[in-house]
């Protein structure tokens, strides 16, 4: 009997293995062909042709994210979906040189669902709107319009939504999940030492609260009423309406009715979307090949995507010199979640930043660098590593400018505070300069609930300080609370140093407090309003230059690499965001928070549009 279980279990576990292998094979392969198709795009092969008359096709759907991978298609190994997100540098760059290009009449603004931060938001509308200030036409199409969507949308000269679609204008509102009352159910208690005075520093509200700080509400609600200032100012500017009426249509959900919205101007019409590619026809000037009420097909009309048009030579302009600068402007990404090591394309592992920035001072072709920063903060230990280096760099008089993106905020400004000068964008969250720790005490867990015990021996009395079997007494708590003010207080002093401010005022701009990029440039925090070209251009003016090209480090993964590391953690993140639909963004959040080591300089939440 033994031997066949055996050799049952044997064989089930072949069977098995085998499985996940072939599962394996699968997915390498799909990655290795979409890269091969791509890669054939994207390097020496053949590209798209921009013929006369082109029209650039926006698709406005997934993720924004800071840098476009070469690899336009991405795969979900577990749905096999593609997941590639809107790249905010191919998108902007694109549109810069559409704008300039004879060769393209105008484009065509599809909006999806789509996930965007507010600053990133902003850019993608400044573009359009840059785009269109050239003299092209823009026509959007929309099935349904989010806020954020339509944002995007309003620009157009031709505004058009779908029959039967929905209009969801209701302002913007921020849901913070509370955790307390559930770790008193299951006997565990958060002990958090935070930096002093750091009444804003909120990030380990949810684990001890089970509603927001009036302190927490007072900052939300100052960035959230700024960024929907904002969206409202520019859509009433786009749509030629007053802002009061926007807010009064979102008070009475008026534009549930789709023919509110186009009585009001706010929608062009309601179409179908072959009509709207039949309406870019006619704009095109070639409604005299349709036949009496024919829709136009695609194929009659020289669409290009923003990829496509991204990766086609640039045509040189009468005058222009030709591509062979040798001065640089580096521009370093440091984008997501900062922690020790190497981090990713979307983390900020400290051994790899700080090497891209190292690498672009040694460098005597770079004579500026820019900082690009899109980060909510993380480990302090971490972020004063990728400091250290910006302060290298400016003693060594080359020009260092940061550029914010949506967020840098604690650890995300702690390494951005020592440069020359810094862009912010209006909608930009920044400061958060503050710090804390949390350690779980679960022995309330094990003996009450579970009834597990624990005993001990220790060589000193606090050789077992750092254990979450055990509450901190008084002598630990009071080691901790020392630790995490003297890393406030250095915190405290670069901003000073590198904001030529003293360490008081510091202090009182600090406190954990986030700000929007406006007010951090009323306040010292930032030297002007600007996206990641305008920082470009500062640092190059800085260094005297007027004819540069630009080096981005460090250099993107490459996706077949990213698709083994990730492949494991995109199938739980797929699992959680299936679960969890909307609300996802908010158990991300508590799943990083619980994965911490170590004292953190992080913002307490997330602002996410679409």
């Amino acid at each position: 009997m033994n031997f066949w279980k055996t050799l049952l279990a044997s064989l089930l576990g072949s069977f098995i293995a085998f499985g996940l292998v072939m599962l394996l094979f699968v997915v390498l392969m799909i990655a290795a062909i979409g890269g091969a198709l791509s890669s054939a795009g994207a390097g020496g092969g053949p590209v798209a042709e921009v013929k006369q008359k082109s029209v650039l096709h926006l698709v406005i759907e997934n993720a924004v994210v800071e840098r476009g991978n070469e690899n336009e298609m991405v795969l979900n190994p577990i749905s096999l979906e593609n997941t590639s997100g809107i790249g905010l540098d191919r998108f902007t760059e694109a549109l810069r040189r559409a704008g300039d290009d004879a060769r393209i009449e105008g484009a065509f603004i599809e909006v999806k669902d789509f996930l965007a931060g507010p600053a990133s938001l902003r850019d993608m509308h400044r573009a359009i709107s840059e785009f269109k200030e050239k003299g092209k036409w823009l026509v959007a199409y929309g099935e349904n319009y989010t806020s954020a969507g339509y944002y995007l949308a309003s620009v157009a000269d031709e505004v058009c939504m779908h029959p039967e679609g929905m209009f969801d204008w209701r302002g913007m509102h921020a849901e913070l999940m509370f955790f307390k009352n559930m770790l008193e159910k299951v006997g565990v208690e958060m002990q958090v030492i935070k930096g002093p005075d750091n009444k804003y520093k909120s990030a380990v509200e949810p684990f001890i609260n089970d509603k927001m700080s009036d302190a927490n509400r007072e900052q939300l609600k100052v960035l959230i009423d700024d960024i929907w200032s904002h969206m409202l100012t520019d859509i009433a500017t786009d749509r030629g309406v007053m802002v009061a009426d926007l807010m009064t249509m979102a008070d009475s959900l008026s534009l549930y009715n789709q023919q509110v919205a186009v009585d009001k101007g706010l929608l062009s019409g309601l179409k179908y979307r072959d009509e709207v590619i039949s309406s870019i026809f006619r704009r095109l000037g070639s409604s005299d090949s349709l036949s009496a009420g024919a829709p136009a097909s695609e194929d009659d009309i020289n669409f290009i995507t923003f990829n496509e048009y991204f990766r086609t030579p640039r045509e040189r302009r009468e005058g222009e010199p030709a591509d062979h600068r040798k001065d640089k402007v580096a521009v370093v990404y440091a984008v997501g979640d900062i922690t020790s090591g190497e981090g990713n394309d979307m983390t900020i592992g400290s051994d790899r930043i700080a090497r891209a920035l190292r690498e672009a001072r040694e460098d005597d072709k770079v004579k500026a660098i820019v900082l690009r920063v899109n980060s909510p903060g993380g480990s302090a230990l971490a972020s004063d590593v990728i400091w250290h280096e910006t302060r290298l760099i400016r003693e060594s008089g080359k020009p260092l400018v940061v550029s914010m993106g949506d967020y840098a905020a604690s650890g995300g400004y702690y390494i951005a505070c020592a440069a020359d000068s810094i862009f912010a964008n209006a909608s930009t969250i920044t400061g958060s300069i503050g710090v804390f720790a949390m350690m779980p005490n679960t022995q309330r867990m094990w003996n009450e609930k579970l009834g597990i015990t624990f005993d001990r021996y220790e060589t000193n009395p606090y050789a077992d300080m750092i254990s979450i079997t055990k509450p901190l007494d008084p002598r630990e708590m009071e080691s901790m609370q020392r630790m995490i003010t003297d890393i406030y207080e250095g915190f405290i002093s670069r901003v000073a140093d590198g904001r030529k401010m003293d360490n008081a005022l510091a202090d009182s701009l600090g406190q954990g407090r986030v700000w929007s990029g406006e007010d951090a440039i009323d306040i010292r925090l930032a030297d002007a309003e600007g996206n990641l070209n305008d920082a470009v251009a500062c640092a190059a003016r800085m260094a005297g230059m007027t004819d540069y090209t630009t080096k981005e480090l460090p250099e993107l993964i490459n996706p077949l690499d990213k698709l083994l590391e990730e492949l494991t953690g995109q199938k739980k993140t797929a699992l959680l965001r299936e679960t969890f639909g909307p609300h996802y963004p908010m158990i991300s959040t508590l799943q990083r928070l619980m994965e911490l080591e170590g004292p953190q300089a992080r913002m307490p939440f997330d602002i996410i549009l679409r």
